[in-house]
Order: structure tokens, then sequence, then C-alpha cells
């Protein structure tokens, strides 16, 4: 006879925390005086990384000029006869003999003559006290011998390295005569497959000082390639930089930037706890969900002889809740990486980079989740839920058909024309002409050499144009509206209700709560939310 009563009181229990839940944190609040540590959390946590992430960005464009300022500075150092533009992936190039040894000297003697020409605070690379110096080295094919004018080829395909290093502490006294009469610099170009000048500098970033912070130190690795593996009689000039961070030895300097740093730190750590504090909230709300569940899929099987549906399953899983918690721990990864950058442990800041924005991306997303608490902001949420299994299985069918059109094109439109040279040039641009983008251009600019091939591009351009247009985004915007008006006639006629909310249909303790004193109505909780859209609660 007590069993009953006890079930009862079982099941009443387990229907108020279900209804508790899935409640909204100003309703958790009225109900329970539960004040909503998470949201506040939430929002201060926003203003915090966002905060961060727009200090780091600053300090990072001041890096990213130092970069780009030095590349150019050095083109100009050591490329002769720069124009200040390069002429396509690489920087110049040269057509005679004496051009490429004009070239090749005019880079060593510039090294040598560094401090005497150079604006910039850059100085060599030492090594223990001892320069370590400029580096040249040539690759080319065993000896052979080549006649052009009756065809005739005779070499070795096996290639060899030789390589010689000057040191600047030597050769800055010498004339540079010296260098050109070595036989290490007697080239012999039917064989020359390419010639790599490559040197170190150092150089400190003293612009940081202005924005009140300790200056960066920097190592440029820099290398000067001469690429003649065409043999086309044009040889490129390649210049690549690589800029990394080192630790900064024997700074001395007055004034706040060593107080401003030791600020940013602090602030940095203070993120840190705040994202911790998250981390912990949001894990122990998905352990009590996952709790909540198994005790109704429990009760539900006892009491009805059926499992809950898949879509009952997916009710307790708050996709937000795993959203913030990648989040936090992105920038906790993040600020860790960014304070070791400060130290000048960190040699890049691409990582750190992607983590914080990914991180401040994500935490702005999950706002979403208590906008969706209100009819009126809960459409899209609810949109995009329903026609995303739609969207992707037609994504998946509508990519085969890019992928072919990708090809199809790279093949044989490739050689004549430059936006189709590569694969990932030809799908950014059947991309941005699927966006209407660029079209005549596309069209103008394939060269009419190839009869034949000026006609497949005009079948290929117009086929794809109509077919990806017309038809597939046309489609793809069609299965999202659809999905809206779903939506919208569930809002007005009700929404299908699941084993769950049936189940929450019959609480008998919803009235309990309307029954409690009403509390006085913070800022927290300025946003009252009808009755009648609890359905929009669970659906979401």
């Amino acid at each position: 006879m007590m069993a009953h009563p006890e079930s009862d009181l079982m099941e009443e229990c387990l229907k108020q925390d279900l209804k508790f839940y899935f409640m909204n944190p100003c309703e958790k609040y009225q109900a329970r005086r539960q004040i909503p540590w998470k949201l506040g959390l939430q929002i201060l946590k926003i203003v915090m990384v966002t905060t961060q992430l727009v200090l780091f960005g600053l300090n990072n464009q001041l890096v990213v000029s130092f970069k780009e300022d030095n590349t150019v500075a050095f083109k100009h150092l050591f490329l002769k006869g720069y124009s200040g533009i390069d002429e396509d992936d690489y920087s110049c190039s040269v057509y005679t003999q004496e051009n490429v040894y004009e070239s090749i000297f005019f880079v060593i003697n510039q090294y040598h003559r560094l401090k005497n020409i150079s604006l910039g605070v850059v100085g060599y690379e030492e090594n223990e006290g001892d320069r370590i110096g400029l580096k040249v080295c040539k690759q080319q094919y065993k000896k052979g011998t080549v006649l052009p004018s009756n065809y005739t080829l005779n070499i070795d395909s096996e290639v060899e390295i030789d390589c010689i290093h000057l040191d600047p502490q030597v050769s800055a006294s010498e004339n540079s005569g010296h260098w050109m009469n070595s036989s290490f610099f007697h080239l012999e170009f039917y064989r020359l497959l390419e010639v790599e000048i490559s040197f170190n500098l150092k150089g400190i970033d003293l612009q940081t000082i202005h924005a009140r912070e300790l200056p960066d130190c920097y190592v440029f690795y820099n290398t000067i390639t001469f690429n003649n593996k065409a043999h086309s009689g044009r040889i490129k000039i390649y210049f690549d930089t690589e800029a990394n961070i080192q630790e900064c030895k024997g700074l001395h300097i007055s004034g706040s930037s060593q107080k401003n740093t030791q600020y940013i730190l602090m602030f940095d750590v203070f993120v840190i706890v705040g994202c911790f504090t998250s981390l912990i909230l949001c894990t122990r709300s998905i352990v009590l969900a996952l709790r909540l569940q198994k005790r109704f899929i429990r009760f539900f099987l006892e009491k009805y002889k059926r499992r809950v549906s898949d879509a009952d399953h997916w009710e307790f899983i708050n996709g937000w809740y795993i959203l913030v918690i990648i989040s936090d721990l992105m920038t906790i990864i993040g600020s860790i990486l960014k304070m070791e950058i400060k130290a000048k442990n960190l040699t890049s800041y691409d990582l750190c980079s992607i983590l914080l924005g990914t991180s401040t991306l994500f935490a702005w997303v999950g706002v979403i989740r208590y906008l969706g608490y209100f009819q009126t902001y809960n459409v899209l949420i609810l949109t995009m839920q329903a026609s995303l299994p739609k969207v992707l299985r037609f994504c998946a069918c509508a990519g085969m058909i890019y992928l072919g059109y990708t090809f199809c094109g790279w093949i044989v439109i490739g050689p004549y024309h430059e936006k189709f040279e590569d694969l990932s040039t030809v799908a950014e641009c059947l991309f941005s002409l699927v966006n209407g983008d660029d079209m005549f251009a596309t069209f103008a600019q394939i060269q009419q050499k190839s009869i034949l091939v000026w006609l497949f591009s005009r079948v290929y351009l117009y086929s794809f144009i109509s077919l990806f247009i017309y038809m597939v985004l046309s489609l793809f915007i069609a299965l999202i509206t659809d999905s809206y008006h779903t939506i919208k006639k569930y809002q007005q006629n009700g929404f299908p209700l699941t084993d769950l909310q049936e189940f929450l249909k019959e609480c008998s303790g919803s009235e309990e709560y309307q029954k409690r004193t009403p509390a006085p109505v913070t800022f927290l909780c300025c946003c009252q939310r009808r009755g009648s859209d609890d359905n929009l609660i669970l659906i979401n």
C-alpha cells in the first residue's frame, strides 16, 4: 500500500526536476531563487575574451607590420634593380649571364656593407661571439655537353651541391673582385639548377615601446634563390624571409613599459581563471543533465513499458554547453601561449591567433543559447537545426558536380587562363562565379590561341553558371525556406509533442512555482517569457 504513494512521489519529483531543467535562468531564479551564475559568468567571459583578443590583435598588427616592412627593406637592399613590386610569386628575374653575376655579387657586397647602408635596427647573427656569416650554395648537374644547334645532349641527371661560407669579418676588408675571380663562382649555366644565398640577421622592434610594451627581438632567416631549373633563358629570383621572435637579453628601459606588460599578464591570468570556472560549471551541468536523462529513461521504461524516442535523448544533450567547453579550453590554451609570447619563449603568433580567434567566435555564438529562450529570437536557431541535415545531404550531392567541374576546368583551361592554373585557384574562381562575381573578366581573360579550347571554355562556363546559379543555388535556398515555413507553422499551430513533452504536460507541480511569492525582478531577469513558450524551449 505504501509503494504506490512512494512511486507517485518519485514521479512528481522527477517531473519537477525536468520542469526546472528546461526553464530559462530568469524562471529558475523566480522558482528557487537560484542565481544565474553561468549566465553572468558567460557575459563577463565574453567581455574579457573580446578585450583580450583586441589587445592581442593590436599587438599582432605591430608584429605583422614590422615583418612586412623589413621584408620590403631587405628586397631593396639585396636585390639588384628591384622595382618594389614582385613580378609574380618571385621577386624579379634576370636574362643574361652578366646580370646573374652582378646580382649574386651585389647580394654579397650589400651584406658586407649592411651596417653602413641599412636604416633599420639590424645586425649580423652571432653564435658565441662569432658571426655566422653568409652561405652560398649551387646545385647543378654533373658535367656533360649540350649542343642545342644539332639537338645533342649528353648530361648526367644526378645533382651535385657545392657550398661556400663567407665570413663578413674577413671579407669586409677584401676587394669584391676576389669573389668574382673565385672558381666557385664560375657557373656553367647549361647544367646550373639554382644558386641559393642564405644569411641570418638580428633585429629589434622598437615600435612596441610606443604601445607601452617591451620591444620584441627577432631573427630573420633570409634566403635568395636564383632558379634556373626551367633553363628557359630567364632566371627567377626568389626572396624568402622567416622572422622568429627570440628572447631579448640585456634590456634596460625606463618608464612604464614593464608595468604595462605586467598588467596585461595579470589580465591574462584573470581570463584563465574565469574560463576555468566556466569550464567547471558547464561540465557540471552536462553531468547533471545526463543523470536526469538516465532517471527519466528508467522511469519511463518502468511506467510505460517502452523506450523513449531518439528525439527525447537529444533533448538532454545541450550542444551549447559543449561549444562553451571547447571555447573555454581554447581560450585557456591560447592565453597560456600568449603569456609565453610575452615571456619571449614562443616563436610564432599563428597558433595563439587561431586559438584566441576561434574561442572568441564560439563564445559569441554561445550567446544565442540564451536568446533562444524567447520566441522572437528562436526562429533562427530552430530553422538552422531543422534545415542542417537536408542542407548537408544536398551539399554532398552538389559537391560531386562541383569537383567534376573543378578538375575539368583545371586540365583543359589551365594552360590558357591564369584563374585555372591550379586546383585551389579553380575552386575559388568557380565559387566566385556561383556568387556572381567577376564573370565578365573570367570570360574575357581566356586566351584565344586554340579555337577548340576557346569554344570548350564557353560551353564549360555557360553550363556551370546556369546549373549552379539557376538550379543548385535556388534549391539550396528553397531547402532553408521550406524549413523556415515549417517552423513558423509549428509556432502558430503548436510543435509535435515528444514523449518527454507529453510526460511534462501532466506535471502538477507547475502551479507550485507560480504560487510562490514573486521576487523582485533584477536586471538579469528583465526579460519575461510567457508560459505558452514552454514548447519552444523543449524543441530547442
